[in-house]
């Protein structure tokens, strides 16, 4: 053995050693699995995408509309599947409370105009006597009214019809 050759034991450590420096250095980055997969045309997902889980709203099977007071979320549903929603809404303040309750659509107008509160009610369902649905802002309390969002006073407008079970729930 000459004394001019590195022993086969100490090239082995330097290059181990200089291998791992190299990858503490710069890891190699792998390509992510992920649902839904590569956005490729043709190209099938690596990892299927899971299936959503279904909304459930607090109410009945019977309800075509849902209110529960205590999240400010309405819905709105077809044979106990929701179909809308949630959406945010406010609803009566203290010595103003909207009752819980089971009710049925009375009548809607799309422009109503309050006289006991000298106030604009667009999109206005009423279900509960003087007590309606209809557009206003949803992070302040009425006096008994749900209030919602543009959007969703008028997917619940195009929605209910007179007759239809509304439920509101604490």
């Amino acid at each position: 053995m000459s004394s001019s050759r590195i022993p086969r034991w100490a090239a082995c450590a330097a290059m181990c050693a200089a291998v791992a420096g190299t990858a503490l250095a710069a890891p190699v980055q792998a390509e992510p699995l992920w649902p839904g997969g590569p956005d490729i045309p043709g190209v099938p997902a690596i990892v299927p995408a899971p299936e959503p889980e279904p909304v459930v709203a607090p109410c009945s099977e019977k309800a075509r509309a849902c209110l529960q007071l205590s999240t400010n979320n309405a819905w709105l549903m077809d044979n106990g599947k929701v179909t809308y929603g949630p959406t945010p809404m406010s609803h009566g303040r203290p010595g103003y409370e909207t009752p819980p309750g089971t009710f049925k659509v009375a009548f809607k107008k799309p422009f109503h105009w309050s006289t006991l509160h000298n106030a604009p009610m667009e999109y206005a369902i009423f279900f509960n006597g003087d007590i309606a649905y209809h557009i206003g802002p949803t992070e302040e309390q009425s006096h008994g009214c749900i209030r919602l969002t543009p959007d969703g006073a008028k997917a619940h407008y195009e929605w209910l019809e007179p007759g239809d079970i509304v439920e509101v729930v604490p």
